[in-house]
């Protein structure tokens, strides 16, 4: 997939270069995909005369990336896309971080709105995405919002996250945990959450801690590093004693 993404870009290109969408195709865009970002999810996928499921976001997010990634969300789970849409984002992320030129064309406000419709239609044809990634990059190049796609994105695993009952758990050290280490860690945590939950570990390594680890798990920290403790003891050398 992410491949198919950057053999695309060589249009991108071309497209720039090439002349403007005409100006009715541009209104028709509009009335097609300009909408609140609380209504977007029925504007990408819903059909006509179809009574619609009652869905509810896991999460609740707030912002304009909120917004965005709850509609997206709501979206994908009516059309029973969740895990190819998440997929289709995922690879469109390492897209953008493999290529200089696609990541400075999403975020270049000077790009005509229309020259940015073109782009992504031809993309997301090339990259063979779902109705409703397409309907929903569509949108936000139409809103002028693609230079905040990656915010959105990352909002949008939070609630994919959330749907699966997963906990996400960030552990920073000095290097890389020994498996039995990175499993008896994840078990700790596991038996914190309890059952109907999952952690999902995520390991960044940091060499600035000296040692120890940082584990970052909902909304706790748990700061075990090296660096930490070595504050915590100057500090307390720093008292005065009293005799």
């Amino acid at each position: 997939m992410a491949a198919r993404i950057r053999s695309a870009l060589p249009l991108l290109s071309k497209i720039v270069r090439s002349d403007s969408l005409s100006t009715q195709r541009s209104h028709s865009l509009q009335r097609t995909f300009l909408c609140p970002a609380s209504q977007a999810s029925r504007k990408f996928s819903t059909a006509p005369g179809k009574k619609e499921e009652k869905i509810k976001v896991p999460l609740a997010l707030y912002g304009g990336s909120g917004n965005y990634a709850s509609a997206l969300f709501l979206a994908a789970k009516r059309a029973n896309v969740l895990d190819k849409a998440e997929s289709e984002l995922v690879d469109l992320v390492e897209a953008l971080n493999k290529s200089p030129t696609f990541s400075l064309f999403i975020k270049d406000l000077s790009v005509p709105k229309d020259t940015r419709i073109k782009a992504i239609e031809d993309i997301c044809a090339q990259a063979k995405f779902s109705d409703v990634i397409k309907h929903f990059l569509l949108l936000l190049a139409e809103n002028g919002r693609l230079r905040n796609v990656d915010t959105i994105i990352k909002r949008f695993v939070e609630l994919t996250m959330a749907d699966r009952g997963e906990v996400k758990a960030i552990v920073t050290s000095v290097i890389p945990l020994p498996p039995e280490e990175e499993k008896e860690l994840k078990e700790t945590l596991q038996e914190i959450l309890g059952q109907g939950k999952k952690v999902k570990l995520e390991q960044k390594i940091d060499p600035n801690i000296l040692g120890g680890l940082v584990v970052e798990f909902g909304q706790k920290v748990f700061d075990m590093s090296i660096k930490t403790r070595a504050r915590q003891m100057e500090r307390f050398l720093r008292e005065p004693v009293n005799f």
